[in-house]
């Protein structure tokens, strides 16, 4: 979100909502015009994919450049494919499993890397070791002489006393169940392909992307509105706008190296689950309850580095969980993909 554009007190509908979420920072429209036509986004029909794309392609408008943004996924949602297409941003199906199919797409000097699978490992983990594993290799072989960012997770770390204010990049990489290592096996493979053809890459590993459709902010919200208890187990967390969140990986493009570089990002504060859901129940006026005990450990990462590079991300999570709050009390879609927040041994 620009400094100089004002954030509404609510969000009254998904047009209102997306709005909010492609539109670009004044940081972004200001670096938008060093990237050289196409940007490529491989994986951009997920939850975050879409409203990248069309945040740098208003941000290309907006800096009066025609940036020809490729949006390439299997586009199983065919209405995720026509909502790109309404707003100027070009759509390729391809399976990124198929090595062949990239060979369709568009050369290109910048991509984005957003690949990747979390949900489900437990019932089919080779999937998702060929999905975290497999693609990214493809994609990097194809685009070995582009930079890249590509998406990470902090999942890749072993959970951290919440006294540390999470984990930093150069903490050992001991992640926790089978979703974390073959997260780590992502990493690993372009890490092996950035240095063995010099491709310029930065590793952006995110915690927790929010917006009011789905995240761990709509979890909690959920509970509390439904008079569920909220589960304390995992008693803390980090998470970041995803609007913010998509303009920081736009903008991390300059940073990319060889070898790769990682970078943590997520908001800057640790929150307490107790906290935001004492909140969310003010807010809707609902009882809370809870069930089980925060521990001395959780799953966080302290993203001071990309703050000093990228700034600190604008949308306030005070500001973030009073549009969750009067979302969820009028009924406003959701995705139905709750984010498990909760789970300690990494099965998913």
């Amino acid at each position: 979100m620009n400094s100089n554009r004002t954030l509404p007190e609510l969000i009254s509908d998904e047009q209102q909502l997306d709005e909010l979420l492609t539109l670009p920072s004044s940081k972004l429209v200001e670096f938008v015009p060093e990237i050289k036509s196409p940007l490529v986004i491989l994986g951009a029909g997920g939850k975050m994919g879409p409203t990248l794309a069309v945040r740098a392609r208003r941000a290309a408008k907006e800096a009066g450049i025609d940036l020809r943004v490729v949006a390439v996924s299997r586009f199983s949602d065919a209405s995720a494919r026509d909502w790109l297409a309404e707003r100027e941003v070009e759509t390729i199906s391809v399976d990124l499993l198929d090595r062949n199919g990239l060979d369709e797409l568009p050369d290109a000097e910048n991509v984005i890397h957003l690949v990747g699978t979390k949900f489900g490992t437990s019932q089919n983990p080779s999937y998702t070791w060929a999905v975290n594993v497999l693609a990214p290799s493809h994609a990097l072989e194809r685009y070995s002489s582009a930079r890249v960012v590509a998406l990470s997770t902090g999942n890749v770390y072993p959970l951290t006393a919440v006294s540390s204010g999470g984990s930093v990049e150069t903490d050992p990489l001991q992640p926790v169940g089978e979703y974390g290592n073959a997260a780590l096996g992502r990493e690993r493979i372009i890490e092996y392909h950035s240095r063995r053809n010099g491709t310029p890459v930065v590793l952006m590993r995110l915690n927790y992307a929010t917006d009011l459709r789905y995240g761990v902010l709509v979890d909690i919200a959920r509970k509390v509105a439904a008079g569920e208890p909220v589960d304390l187990t995992m008693g803390y967390l980090n998470c970041i706008w995803q609007g913010d969140a998509n303009d920081m990986i736009i903008r991390a493009l300059p940073l990319a190296s060889s070898p790769a570089r990682a970078l943590n990002f997520t908001g800057p504060a640790v929150l307490s689950v107790r906290q935001i859901a004492e909140q969310f129940g003010q807010l809707l006026d609902k009882p809370v309850q809870f069930t089980g005990r925060e521990r001395d450990e959780a799953l966080l990462s302290n993203a001071k580095q990309s703050i000093e590079l990228l700034g600190e991300p604008p949308t306030p999570v005070e500001t973030v969980i009073r549009w969750t709050a009067d979302w969820v009390r009028r009924g406003g879609r959701l995705l139905n993909k709750p984010t498990h927040f909760e789970v300690r041994d990494g099965v998913f």
